[in-house]
């Protein structure tokens, strides 16, 4: 089984705002060593390369992705130039009130839907995590997510 996980955010502004230029300025660059990454599979992305143009909800914007464990994904999204990102994500993205990620294991080779993976987070939104759905603390080396203030 691979890990599925989806991470939804409401952009503060306009894609074509020059706020988000940070932001929008570097999507090749960081899906690029996304896709680079050790065991990554595959990530949903449109005619522009990126999933910019994908919606879910009260309009928010969306990243959902396949890797082979959760160990891969930690280290791209934590040790390669991601995380400079992760760590400004307030300066793009909204806070958020309700869990924004979810996580959820399919067979090899399947590329889960938008649909498919928007319903896994409300799963998790209304009944906390279960084998259906869950989230960072099920899959992350909790001492590292506690350092990080994250857990």
């Amino acid at each position: 089984m691979h890990l599925a996980e989806l991470n939804i955010g409401k952009f503060k502004y306009p894609t074509s705002d020059p706020r988000m230029a940070g932001f929008m300025d570097n999507l090749d660059r960081v899906n690029a060593i996304a896709e680079r990454s050790p065991g990554f599979v595959w990530r949903l992305k449109g005619d522009n390369n990126n999933a910019t143009e994908f919606r879910v909800g009260d309009d928010m914007a969306v990243n959902l992705s396949v890797w082979e464990d959760a160990k891969s994904l930690e280290t791209y999204v934590f040790k390669t130039v991601h995380v400079q990102f992760y760590k400004n994500r307030e300066k793009w993205f909204g806070l958020m009130e309700k869990p924004h990620m979810v996580f959820w294991h399919v067979p090899e080779g399947h590329q889960p839907t938008l649909d498919e993976a928007y319903a896994r987070l409300q799963h998790y939104e209304k009944n906390g995590p279960t084998e259906f759905a869950f989230g960072w603390a099920e899959v992350m080396d909790e001492e590292r997510m506690r350092s990080l203030r994250c857990a």
